[in-house]
């Protein structure tokens, strides 16, 4: 053999690989929530721009001289509305991803303290733990402001069709 190398070695790597797993396995599941939580966002903001878009055709009408009559001015204020309930939205998904994101990183550590604690050899299991801990809150926060999210999607849709 040109390298030697020792079975402790070998032995204590691979047990820090099998412990690893499971973290690397949360990692995947939080980037594919990542997608999801993304996709919702970019629906929001594409329906903000749609009703940009209307609103400024609106403004524009009203601006032309044009006789401005109270359908007008009530569908702009309704649109207006729409607009700013999907802009606490938007930013509901956004603080969301931000805790999702927050969690990967979280996570990762948890990962990266485990290898250097046997490599260095120091007890990092209160702050492997810790991590572990504040990376799980992090996740809850997010999967909350998603289901609130959620909610207020519904919401505002029923509401819509009540009126």
């Amino acid at each position: 053999m040109m390298f030697p190398i020792e079975d402790t070695a070998v032995n204590t790597v691979s047990h820090l690989i099998q412990l690893s797993v499971a973290p690397v396995f949360l990692i995947a599941g939080v980037g594919a929530i990542l997608g999801v939580l993304s996709q919702r966002l970019a629906r929001i903001t594409d329906r903000i721009e749609r009703l940009n878009i209307k609103i400024n055709q609106t403004v524009s009408d009203e601006g032309q001289n044009r006789r401005a009559t109270d359908v007008s001015a009530e569908t702009s204020t309704s649109l207006k509305r729409q607009r700013h309930y999907l802009q606490i939205r938007a930013k509901n998904m956004n603080v969301a991803i931000l805790f999702c994101i927050l969690t990967g990183l979280l996570v990762a550590s948890v990962i990266m303290i485990l290898f250097l604690s046997s490599f260095f050899a120091f007890d990092g299991g209160l702050l492997i733990a810790s991590l572990f801990i504040l990376g799980m809150g992090a996740f809850m926060t997010s999967m909350s402001l998603f289901i609130r999210e959620i909610f207020m999607a519904t919401y505002f849709m029923q509401r819509a069709q009540d009126k």
